[in-house]
């Protein structure tokens, strides 16, 4: 196994040479149509909120030195949501308020509806006096004013949108949609939907990066399959780099498949063909064409979705310019099942975890794991990730999981 990448060593090359999206590629959207984009800037909070005291109950607005005196009070008048109490409060009086309704002047607490007797002479009587500031939300508590809500980097969300909304911020500035260009190579590639003849398979890689970059919220250029013939795919290539910012292909990067490959890429671009200590997703290829970035995937399926989701994916995030994103958990877990493998490449197998009924997180095979077997994948919901190093592991021993992010949900 000497010569082979690690993980981790991938990982930090592709991070070394990716570069994040520059400023001058800026597009401004209103918030209805900026989900999925990515922060180009920090986005700084222009007001207060609460933008005034406002009551966290309905309840009764009181100044503690009224009801030092006497715990039963007149009410002065009432506070609602938008109608606030303009009038004077006069002493030994409290004020009827509703939730989100402006806190008058000079109060002290709010005591909420449910602690107080309200008397046939329209009186309110309290048990006791509250605590200073109980049940009061203050100008500025959630967000204050010059505050950096976002970070550039973030991903709008349906959490993050409307909290940009409830600070009144209708536009925000966000980077371009990445722009990938995906194609398929091989003369035994058909189209899904047409008969397959002797010798040939569906082309499911391609449909399944489509689908993941769908998720990842990229712009597609689907360029089809190309056959075995070094012109075409020369062309082709040239093509589709003068029109994306990524290009992906699936087959062709492992040795002694189809020579031209190498050679057409070589010949137009810079292009660093590893062999990973991983398994499944051994041949990967990346590097730079002229006016593209380029990634090569395995054949196999299983290798291809591998290879996608542990190296393409932080491709990607960082060329969006996502900056906050989360690489995939791990987590530990007893294996209820013996799992077969031989020490010197990282392992991910498919598997489904669970927690038992003492509380703990366990984690089953779901058979066969070769890399051509992609229905594996449908009973998973997570990798079973095993060391490089480590052998053959027996039922009840210790290993890391990794549960499949919405990338693969």
């Amino acid at each position: 196994m000497n010569g082979l990448l690690s993980l981790e060593q991938a990982l930090d090359l592709l991070d070394s040479q990716l570069p994040l999206p520059e400023g001058n590629h800026i597009e401004c959207l209103n918030l209805t149509h900026a989900q999925h984009r990515i922060l180009a800037e920090d986005v700084i909070s222009p007001i207060n909120v609460p933008s005034f005291d406002n009551s966290a109950m309905d309840g009764y607005a009181v100044r503690l030195a009224d009801l030092k005196n006497s715990l039963t009070l007149s009410v002065a008048g009432k506070s609602f949501a938008g109608q606030p109490f303009e009038q004077e409060w006069p002493a030994q009086s409290v004020v009827r308020i509703m939730t989100g309704a402006m806190i008058p002047a000079g109060t002290d607490a709010v005591v909420m509806q449910e602690e107080v007797t309200i008397n046939p002479d329209g009186t309110v009587s309290f048990k006791a006096l509250p605590k200073a500031n109980s049940n009061i939300r203050r100008i500025g508590e959630d967000v204050k004013q010059g505050e950096v809500i976002l970070k550039k980097g973030a991903k709008l969300t349906a959490l993050s949108l409307p909290l940009l909304a409830s600070l009144g911020i209708e536009q925000v500035k966000v980077f371009p949609r990445l722009k990938v260009a995906i194609l398929s190579t091989g003369d035994e590639l058909v189209p899904v939907g047409q008969p397959l003849q002797t010798g040939q398979i569906y082309d499911t890689n391609r449909f399944a990066v489509k689908l993941m970059l769908e998720k990842l919220d990229c712009e597609i250029l689907d360029f089809g399959i190309l056959p075995d013939d070094e012109a075409q795919f020369e062309q082709t290539f040239l093509a589709a780099q003068t029109q994306a910012d990524l290009v992906i292909t699936s087959g062709g990067v492992s040795v002694g498949e189809a020579d031209f490959t190498k050679t057409v890429l070589e010949k137009i671009g810079q292009i660093n063909f590893w062999k990973l200590a991983i398994k499944p997703g051994k041949p990967f290829a990346f590097g730079k064409l002229p006016q593209a970035w380029f990634c090569g995937l395995p054949g196999n399926p299983v290798s291809a979705l591998v290879t996608f989701y542990q190296l393409v994916q932080p491709i990607i995030k960082k060329l969006q310019g996502h900056t906050d994103w989360k690489k995939p958990q791990k987590i530990t877990a007893l294996t209820t099942t013996d799992l077969k493998k031989a020490p010197g490449r990282l392992d991910f197998q498919r598997g489904f975890y669970s927690v038992n009924e003492q509380g703990q997180t366990v984690v089953q095979s779901v058979g066969f794991q070769g890399s051509h077997m992609f229905s594996a994948f449908v009973a998973s919901n997570c990798f079973i990730v095993l060391e490089r190093e480590r052998g053959n592991v027996s039922a009840g021993e210790t290993v890391t999981i990794e549960p499949f992010s919405d990338l693969l949900g």
